[in-house]
């Protein structure tokens, strides 16, 4: 184990395991709500807009996180102005605003004279630009959303699978889907530190489908998919140490790769039951 000693050493490590954690569990638990109600895209369409902010703010030499979060909660309000129109459906409304939001993003890159930015880290991520006050933020915010699930599982449940029934008895829709889209924008925001833009959405997706496979409840879900997130998350990091790869790609192949074992197992359990 002198290999893991050493891995854990080295201060970054530490940073990104303990923000990676905390980002996993949040996006798991955000995901379940939010993938059973194909709302999917949403994380990938706020990662599009965060990737747009971070851009922006370093251009104008600004602290890149605190621009980039309250944009971000901006847009997820603008996708809820979406999901109740009729002229612009959700998916249509996310599709517009993520590539926006990129093109701006890229374009202020682009016109920047003498302005050094690396691309890559904002894309896909890099464990080297997490810091103190990134774990710190990140821990208050596990803390936040598994209080919220804790305290208001009946109802997360009700306005997960009908929300019209939720809305007939007494419970303020409106009220949670603010909540939930202000969390799911600080989870992009923060967990774009770690696996950038284009891979950020995998956390609150991949888990959730893989959970599926086993869950026979919306209890069960929740649970597996946190803690298949977990894990993917601690294997991902410790590949990717190991091997040289980047992080971000590594968590995401691990969880692709948990989700074709899972298919696997149902498919042959399912083959040989008479």
């Amino acid at each position: 184990m002198n290999w893991l000693a050493e891995m854990f050493s080295y201060s970054f490590m530490l940073r990104a395991l303990i923000v990676g954690l905390a980002i996993s569990l949040c996006g798991a638990l955000i995901g379940v709500t939010v993938t059973l109600r194909r709302q999917s895209m949403l994380g990938d369409g706020l990662s599009h807009v965060a990737f747009g902010a971070f851009a922006v703010a370093t251009v104008l030499g600004l602290t890149p996180l605190w621009f980039a979060l309250p944009v971000a909660a901006l847009a997820s309000f603008a996708l809820l102005r979406f999901k109740g129109s009729r002229r612009v459906n959700a998916d249509a409304g996310i599709a517009i605003i993520s590539a926006s939001s990129l093109a701006i993003g890229i374009m202020a890159i682009s016109v920047s004279g003498g302005v050094n930015v690396d691309i890559n880290s904002y894309l896909f991520g890099s464990i080297l630009s997490v810091g103190w006050n990134d774990v710190w933020i990140c821990l208050l915010l596990a803390a936040l959303v598994a209080i919220l699930y804790i305290a208001a599982h009946s109802r997360i449940f009700a306005i997960t699978f009908d929300e019209e029934f939720a809305k007939s008895i007494g419970v303020k829709t409106v009220y949670y889907d603010v909540i939930f889209a202000l969390i799911c924008s600080a989870v992009v925001v923060l967990g774009m530190r770690l696996l950038g833009a284009l891979l950020i959405s995998s956390l609150i997706v991949f888990p959730t489908i893989t959970a599926m496979q086993f869950a026979r409840s919306f209890k069960q879900v929740t649970t597996y998919a946190a803690l298949i997130s977990v894990a993917a998350f601690l294997i991902g990091l410790v590949l990717s140490y190991l091997i040289s790869t980047p992080t971000g790609a590594t968590v995401v192949i691990v969880n692709l790769a948990i989700l074709c074992l899972a298919k696997l197992f149902v498919a042959l359990r399912f083959a040989k039951t008479p």
